[in-house]
């Protein structure tokens, strides 16, 4: 099993985009986004140059796969600006009228009246089988701690005896559910989203992040790779915010996974707006 990160916040971005190679190929949430506001800031130059790149990028690696999976239908995991990519394609989507809020309803609706896949399949709960490969999702679980932004599905991917995992938004996990699916499955990698603790004390509590740091540590004990990214890499102190789990497993970002350069342009909007000033 290959497995490629395509775009992330440790790349960039706002995103989870990634590619997974077994007998068929996998596109895992062909989107990326940016935060419209930071410290104050609008995107920096640098970060459009950067998300203009990413979506290149994830829709070249559209053409050549067989399976396209949206996990919900938020702007970083869903793009209505291309539904060509869908074109010949399976795609894998969350269930656009159960367990979702009206706002990603709404998304739903309009993205699944643009995209003509070969065949569209709500994959909430289920398992696909597509030559040696299997895709197994999670119930719908919560995009966070709670159903206001909605829910989400975890998906695992099984190819010759090995397992890859795949979070999505669970914000943590700080919900035992979210990490359950994660527990049960046991994949050799994981990739998960993380604590949002750039907005610790804000909408993000405390006790959610000791939830999380507490799954974490159990979560790493079963993983031969755990990469944390995406919300908690929105944390220039990311690391020291999961140094407990570090002295359990080595913790990597998407960046370090796929061999390439750290690069938080979100977190470091402000100093981009310093040191390359419009």
């Amino acid at each position: 099993m290959k497995i490629i990160p395509l775009a992330f916040d440790s790349l960039g971005t706002r995103s989870m985009a990634t590619f997974v190679k077994t007998d068929i190929k996998i596109l895992l949430d062909p989107s990326a986004a940016l935060g419209p506001s930071r410290y104050g800031l609008p995107p920096h130059p640098r970060e459009t140059k950067r998300l203009e790149e990413h979506i290149k990028t994830i829709n070249r690696h559209a053409k050549k796969c067989d399976v396209i999976i949206i996990t919900h239908y938020h702007y970083d995991h869903h793009n209505p600006q291309y539904p060509e990519i869908f074109e010949g394609k399976i795609a894998l989507v969350k269930h656009p009228k159960e367990k979702i809020n009206l706002s990603q309803k709404q998304r739903a609706s309009y993205f699944l009246s643009l995209i003509k896949p070969k065949k569209l399949e709500y994959a909430d709960g289920r398992g696909f089988v597509f030559k040696s490969t299997r895709i197994k999702f999670s119930e719908p679980v919560f995009h966070g701690t709670n159903a206001r932004l909605g829910y989400v599905t975890e998906v695992c991917i099984e190819y010759e005896e090995e397992k890859f995992l795949h979070t999505s938004d669970v914000e943590g996990p700080a919900i035992d559910k979210q990490a359950e699916f994660i527990l049960k499955e046991k994949p050799n990698t994981v990739f998960i989203d993380g604590p949002m603790t750039y907005m610790l004390g804000y909408r993000y509590s405390m006790k959610n992040y000791e939830k999380s740091v507490k799954n974490l540590k159990k979560i790493a004990k079963i993983c031969d790779a755990i990469v944390v990214d995406h919300h908690l890499l929105r944390d220039l102190r990311w690391r020291e915010r999961i140094a407990k789990v570090e002295k359990i497993k080595h913790i990597m970002s998407a960046a370090e996974f796929a061999g390439k350069k750290e690069e938080l342009l979100e977190a470091r909007r402000k100093e981009l707006y310093e040191t390359e000033p419009i």
